[in-house]
């Protein structure tokens, strides 16, 4: 007795996205823990999940991936194109502290935030609204800085006015010599930023879905809301936003290198990533889980290892 034996007139029916496959995510979650990084054919041959065994190990292997990234570049003479989440945000603080500590100035890096809450038309929160996604990146990453920061005019965040313009301005960065580097989590529907999977259902094919670069008001599954309601909110549903302006696979497919992060482990053995973690790995590229498709780029993908699993009930 499961989800799928007992879905029938339940009110989960119709909940989750149209195009998931419940037998096959249920595969794909079924495998032993030690074979998570089991190579599949699909995958990027430099496409690399990367097991991390504390939230602390976690944090400094993102951040120090991040600041080499921007170190790297400025050594190279090449500008450096960020796509930047809210969300995992521990890798920050050590992002500041490698730059620092290596005496890295940052003004070649272009930073654009993947996403924001919004209304449905694609207002946004004000820039210093405690649950706004550009509040905490310059609490986080940009002011710690200091002197050495990102300049004011190369920091983008998703605004109705800035977000149509991400993609003409990343193409020129990257016609200029740029390398995109993509920074991302994972939802807890396999969003990538807040593209998520309900979206599919608009295409008429995968080459159409990926040619959408962004999109203002977007309209988020009830899903989303709980997942940052319980890691954002402190369990108050009621604050978050219904609607937010996020790229799409227009932008996070040009990525010619990702560092992504999973971290969803709450204590006490609770956790709300393990399925997403597997469905990324394993599903296969489809539009319904967006972020399948980012083992086809390369990079790494860094994720806390109770996510491996086993992912069956443990009552305490």
């Amino acid at each position: 007795m499961n989800l799928l034996t007992t879905l029938a007139g339940s009110m989960m029916e119709g909940f989750l996205p149209a195009g998931w496959d419940l037998a096959k995510i249920d595969a794909c979650c079924s495998h032993p823990p030690e074979s998570v990084g089991v190579r599949q054919p699909w995958w990027h041959p430099e496409f690399n999940p990367v097991p991390c065994g504390s939230l602390e190990d976690f944090d400094v292997m993102l951040g120090h991936e991040i600041a080499r990234v921007i170190s790297d570049s400025r050594r190279e003479g090449r500008e450096c194109a960020l796509i930047l989440p809210v969300g995992p945000m521990g890798m920050y603080r050590w992002a500041v502290y490698f730059l620092k500590e290596w005496g890295v100035r940052c003004d070649h890096v272009h930073g654009f935030n993947m996403d924001e809450w919004s209304d449905r038309d694609g207002k946004t929160l004000p820039s210093n609204d405690p649950g706004a996604f550009q509040n905490a990146m310059e609490s986080a990453f940009y002011g710690p800085l200091g002197s050495a920061t990102v300049s004011a005019n190369r920091r983008w965040f998703a605004t109705p006015d800035r977000l149509p313009h991400y993609a003409e301005r990343i193409a020129e960065l990257k016609k200029a010599g740029a390398e995109l580097t993509v920074i991302f989590g994972i939802g807890r529907v396999c969003h990538i930023a807040f593209w998520e999977p309900h979206f599919a259902a608009e295409f008429a094919s995968v080459a159409d879905w990926k040619q959408q670069t962004h999109r203002l008001g977007a309209r988020l599954h009830p899903l989303t809301i709980e997942q940052n309601a319980l890691t954002s909110f402190r369990s108050r549903t009621t604050l978050v936003p219904a609607f937010a302006n996020t790229i799409g696979p227009g932008l996070f497919l040009e990525a010619d290198r990702i560092i992504g992060g999973a971290d969803g482990i709450f204590g006490r053995n609770m956790q709300w990533q393990g399925m997403s973690l597997w469905m990324t790995l394993r599903y296969g590229p489809d539009p319904w889980v967006p972020s399948s498709f980012m083992p086809t780029l390369k990079g790494r993908l860094y994720y806390l290892s109770p996510l491996a699993g086993p992912l069956l009930p443990e009552m305490n």
